[in-house]
């Protein structure tokens, strides 16, 4: 499969449109601003690991904690990015929580109202534009109520906030990623959010033809897994390991990839153990480079790709608000009606 050549080494144009990258991770949306041209002037990433991955692939380390960062330590900027934590908001970090009798979504004491450290950053800084992202089950969290909170408080700042989409990015990688986007303007201008190109890779383009025996499941491992599928299947759920068809796409990764990749596992045939993806392999299906570097364990590497945004979308998304921001014309976005409802949005 033919990826987009991000280079982590280009030099944005200094005169073109500068943005900050919060919640950073390993830079997913860093590589797709970067390929539009735009320059990134601040990142912050409070995790060791995805840190040291920002640090090899560009050259300059993220700020720590945002929440120990005064708005004044931030550069101006035209644009700002970020990707707050899924997990108070996500279907099994929910599933999880509930089950420990903890809280989740905005009542989360450490991840859920990181929400609120970019209000305060938007705020103080005024930024031409924001774009963030989050998962699909941000839109229902709650009740919807969580979303309504996010989209009053976006309006109470002043911007223009069109209707946010749910983007699936099997378009342009060989996954099921359904990813909630956010994006809104200081002022109006044209923008319209981007249709992916229909590429429809399949598996088999990013796989290794001969990969290391390490990331083959151990007997033990695949008898258990077997097991606890047909258990939950006996029990009428839909639990259990899943065998990727390589020219199909794979489910959505996810941060618990290192435990047993049962989600997207390889057929080895012949009634043999499957194997799990290797983190280069989980890189390509998350759009990044051949040309990303992976310094951490495979452990912090299924993590932190798991983690991450889809390249791909991200330029795509970066096109379309540059686009609109360099444009012009005006008075062509109009504000997301209040009224709207979540069933419309999710359609």
């Amino acid at each position: 499969m033919e990826l987009p050549d991000f280079k982590s080494t280009s030099r944005p144009n200094p005169n073109k449109l500068r943005f900050v990258d919060l919640f950073a991770g390993i830079g997913g949306m860093r590589l797709g601003f970067q390929r539009t041209g735009c320059k990134c002037v601040f990142s912050s990433e409070w995790n060791t690991y995805a840190a040291q991955t920002y640090l090899a692939n560009f050259g300059d380390p993220p700020s720590g904690d945002i929440t120990k960062l005064s708005s004044e330590e931030i550069p101006d900027h035209d644009i700002l990015v970020g990707g707050f934590p899924c997990q108070p908001f996500s279907i099994s970090g929910v599933s999880k929580k509930e089950s420990l009798g903890r809280p989740h979504g905005f009542d989360d004491p450490t991840q859920g109202t990181l929400f609120f450290e970019l209000v305060r950053i938007i705020r103080d800084k005024r930024p031409k534009a924001f774009l963030l992202e989050n998962v699909k089950n941000l839109l229902h969290h709650d009740g919807g109520r969580t979303f309504r909170v996010i989209m009053q408080t976006l309006d109470d700042l002043g911007y223009l906030v069109p209707e946010p989409q749910i983007i699936d990015a099997q378009l342009v990688v060989p996954q099921h990623r359904e990813r909630i986007y956010i994006v809104g303007f200081r002022e109006a201008v044209p923008f319209e959010f981007p249709k992916l190109p229909e590429m429809r890779p399949v598996l088999r383009s990013i796989l290794d033809p001969n990969p290391p025996e390490k990331y083959v499941l151990s007997e033990k491992l695949w008898n258990y897994l077997q097991k606890y599928a047909e258990k939950h299947r006996n029990a009428g759920n839909g639990f259990g390991f899943g065998i990727a068809n390589p020219d199909g796409i794979t489910r959505t990764l996810s941060a618990r990839y290192y435990k047993d990749g049962s989600e997207i596992l390889i057929s080895r045939g012949d009634g043999k153990p499957p194997r799990r993806l290797t983190p280069r392999e989980c890189a390509r299906l998350m759009g990044f480079p051949e040309t990303f570097l992976i310094p951490v364990s495979d452990t912090q590497a299924y993590k932190q790709f798991g983690n991450s945004v889809v390249v791909p979308v991200i330029e795509a998304l970066a096109k379309a608000m540059v686009h609109a921001l360099n444009s012009p014309e005006r008075g062509a976005l109009k504000r997301r009606s209040r009224q709207l409802s979540l069933t419309a949005i999710a359609s």
